[in-house]
């Protein structure tokens, strides 16, 4: 029965999540080395079942593999200079053929997907030129993009997609970065979602400084930050540029992380680096909230608010796997009805995804307290934060009843409520009230936190 409740669940985010993303935005950046991977047709029938499904999507693959590749070839020189490719005026022949072949690769995929992608000529760019003494040869920067008609291709039922080569007025291409690309079309276009998928892109306190504020999901990767953590984990780190291996992967990281900040900034709701050696990766992060990767988001993502009478088949729902396993007691929709003023819920995509309750007993004077009840946090969010989160938005709600101390009872989260720092009381501490609720074979325990 359990595994049917959490199907039932997962059943209902995928329709509310198409209800919510039907004619929103992907951009969606695909890094080359999953381009050469076994999981690229995987991704791309992912990507046409987004489509089917009523999202618009944009793609953005990067070819800087193929390029080396076919440079190498022709035993061109070149190096990479500030994440810029620097070459000469000849390799730029092959590196727009290096760059159309992977767009060309894409492009047949969706084909045989019975998807109809289209590549164009939508990027203008300039000349990235000479730095620091540092001829950039046949590198460039985005200059502007062909707004209205990118539009008007997404309308039409395409999808567009990008290759990694931009044109000046004269009709003279560039090599442009393919992730910077990606994030100026989804600002450009105010998309919902942006996506960059890699390798492992791990971010975790092994490789990285990390602000004090992030949680860490159980593999110790970083499933989420909000853009004050995003900017201060920036800070904290710096941009690493140096040549191992395990540098190019710490300044990717801190590259897109960087890209993602501004996107937020600039309008895109949130932004996914997610691990394209994971089949299904998509479908899970944009229909479900069985995510995977780190979501940087802007302040607008979840909020805590009352709950309300339609939120309570919802919260019910998000109860009963812990009053399942003993965590929490039992309440009935009549109950939670009588209730509606104590409790509040976390919603995210107008999904409750956690709720809690504070009960003041006496709300002045030196013995005056409250209790905090009722917490549930969906699994799926339970690496975000959102439970100290709740719990801490009752203590200041508690601070501003008046009330001197908050308490509760538990059986299996005493860890949790101990890490906020409550601490364990006597059961003759809580009101006579609620100590006549209170069931000697449950055995809760009183933790106390004084404000």
């Amino acid at each position: 029965m359990e595994n049917l409740s959490e199907s039932a669940k997962q059943i209902r985010d995928v329709i509310n999540y198409i209800k919510i993303f039907k004619d929103a935005l992907a951009v969606i950046h695909i890094d080359d080395q999953i381009i050469d991977s076994a999981l690229l047709p995987s991704l791309i029938h992912d990507i046409a079942l987004i489509h089917q499904a009523g999202l618009k999507v944009i793609v953005a693959p990067g070819a800087r593999k193929q390029i080396s590749e076919i440079l190498d070839g022709a035993k061109i020189e070149w190096k990479i200079q500030n994440g810029s490719r620097v070459a000469p005026e000849s390799a730029m022949p092959l590196i727009k053929t290096a760059a159309f072949d992977v767009a060309n690769t894409i492009m047949n995929h969706f084909a045989g997907e019975n998807r109809t992608a289209v590549i164009g000529n939508w990027v203008k760019a300039r000349a990235k030129g000479v730095l620091d003494g540092t001829d950039y040869g046949t590198a460039g920067e985005i200059d502007k993009l062909k707004i209205d008609v990118i539009k008007q291709t997404l309308d039409d039922g395409f999808i567009p997609i990008f290759p990694c080569i931009g044109w000046n007025d004269l009709g003279k291409p560039y090599n442009i970065s393919s992730a910077e690309l990606a994030q100026q079309i989804a600002c450009g276009l105010k998309a919902q979602k942006l996506f960059y998928i890699l390798p492992d892109p791990k971010i975790s306190k092994q490789e990285f400084s990390l602000p004090d504020t992030v949680h860490l999901s159980d593999d110790g990767n970083i499933p989420a930050m909000n853009l004050a953590e995003a900017e201060e984990m920036l800070r904290m780190n710096g941009v690493d540029c140096g040549g191992t291996a395990a540098n190019e992967h710490r300044a990717q990281i801190l590259s897109l992380l960087s890209l993602a900040k501004d996107a937020c900034k600039k309008g895109v709701d949130r932004v996914h680096i997610l691990n394209g050696n994971v089949d299904g990766i998509l479908p899970c992060e944009i229909f479900s909230g069985i995510g995977s990767g780190t979501m940087v988001y802007n302040n607008g993502y979840g909020d805590l608010r009352a709950m309300q009478s339609q939120d309570i088949p919802s919260v019910l729902s998000l109860m009963n796997p812990f009053v399942q396993k003993g965590i929490l007691l039992e309440r009935t929709a009549k109950q939670l009805k009588a209730d509606l003023d104590n409790y509040i819920v976390y919603n995210v995509d107008e999904g409750i995804h956690a709720c809690a309750a504070l009960k003041v007993y006496q709300e002045s004077g030196a013995s005056a307290q409250a209790e905090i009840c009722a917490v549930a946090v969906d699994p799926a969010y339970g690496n975000m934060g959102v439970g100290p989160k709740i719990v801490n938005y009752l203590l200041d709600k508690a601070r501003a009843k008046g009330v001197k101390s908050v308490f509760v009872m538990t059986t299996q989260t005493a860890d949790f409520f101990e890490k906020l720092g409550f601490a364990p009381d006597s059961i003759d501490s809580i009101p006579p009230e609620r100590k006549k609720l209170w069931n000697p074979e449950r055995g809760s325990k009183v933790y106390r936190i004084s404000l």
